[in-house]
């Protein structure tokens, strides 16, 4: 499996928006079941959103950490623009997902379709879920700055997703992402900035690949 690969599969499996939540002094008390709903409100509500992102990857021997802009539009786009790798772009345009980098020998492309099984961790940010319908097991713990930690099993995801853990604000805003797979490996996002109802023109979810540049299709592993 490739280094572009993982990082794609990560970044589906997320997602899509963490850091490891150390326990700190617990904020106003609210159970797991009221948070998620104030989450579900939240996004379920949204026809757009912006904000800023961090993403690291650690595991197989590989780490990195990546950041730049994320935009959100209904139904399933996305578009995450790197201003680290400068000029990077991940693009859901609700048919494929494509991954470029300038200087890349191709423009990687893979059908929505067969990206069903790692995409949970950002469909609540696009409000499709209910994280109760969506977690299993799911618990709270406080995390910094006021904020809370809630995690638990992905349903359906037990081959690949050990643990996913979703930093939250006592709002129901989604600050972070961990994404703890069954390989070891480790996804992390972090969100900033968070613009709801952004502008999101429909051009903004449409790739055109750069002339000359083939475009490779790949297939998520069953």
């Amino acid at each position: 499996m490739t280094f572009r690969t993982l990082m794609l599969r990560g970044l589906i499996a997320a997602a899509l928006l963490g850091v490891s939540l150390p326990v700190h002094a617990a904020p106003s008390a609210l159970t797991a079941h009221q948070l998620a709903q104030r989450v579900d409100n939240h996004y379920n509500h949204l026809h757009s959103l912006r904000a800023g992102f961090t993403q690291s990857y650690q595991g197989l021997g590989m780490s990195r950490s990546e950041s730049g802009a994320l935009l959100l539009r209904k139904p399933g786009r996305m578009r995450w623009d790197y201003s680290s790798p400068a000029g990077k772009l991940f693009l859901l345009d609700g048919k494929f997902a494509w991954s470029y980098t300038p200087g890349d020998p191709a423009v990687h492309r893979i059908p929505v379709g067969n990206l069903s099984d790692l995409r949970t961790p950002l469909r609540f940010l696009l409000g499709h879920t209910q994280l109760e319908r969506e977690i299993e097991h799911l618990r709270i713990a406080p995390a910094a700055n006021g904020e809370y930690a809630l995690a638990g099993q992905p349903k359906g995801q037990q081959r690949s997703i050990s643990l996913l853990t979703l930093t939250v604000t006592a709002q129901g805003v989604i600050t972070g992402i961990q994404i703890d797979q069954t390989d070891g490996s480790v996804t992390r996002f972090t969100f900033t900035g968070e613009v709801p109802n952004a502008p999101a023109p429909p051009g903004d979810f449409r790739f055109t690949p750069p002339s000359g540049i083939p475009v490779v299709s790949e297939q998520s592993p069953e």
